[in-house]
C-alpha cells in the first residue's frame, strides 16, 4: 500500500469507540467520511499515518492529520495532543496490524 500511494506511509483512520481501523485511502477525510456513513461519531475519529518500514518501533504510528484539528475537543493541532487518546489509538493499531 505504501509504495502505491506515498512511498513510505499508509494513511489510516481509527474509530476509538468501535475499535475500527481503516487503511489505504488517498486522504484521511475519505476514510473519515466512510466511517461516518457507517455510523461512527465524529468525536471518535482520528487520522494517523503508518510507516511500514518502522513496524515495531515507536515511530511506526505518526499522529498527523487535518481531521484531528478539533479545538472544540481540546485538540488544536494536526497531531493528537491527549496522551490517553494516543494510547488508545496505539492499542487498536497493535491489535489489528501484524507483519
Amino acid at each position: 500500500m505504501a509504495s502505491r500511494m506515498y512511498e513510505k506511509l499508509v494513511k489510516a483512520d481509527v474509530d476509538l469507540a468501535q475499535g475500527i481501523l481503516i487503511v489505504d485511502m488517498e486522504m484521511h477525510v475519505d476514510g473519515e467520511q466512510q466511517l461516518l456513513e457507517q455510523g461512527s461519531a465524529q468525536s471518535d475519529l482520528w487520522g494517523i499515518n503508518l510507516h511500514p518500514e518502522l513496524f515495531g518501533s515507536d515511530e511506526f504510528i505518526q499522529f498527523d492529520s487535518v481531521i484531528n484539528i478539533r479545538p472544540g475537543q481540546g485538540n488544536s493541532t494536526r497531531g493528537v495532543e491527549d496522551e490517553a487518546i494516543r494510547q488508545r489509538i496505539r492499542a487498536i493499531v497493535h491489535a489489528k496490524v501484524t507483519r
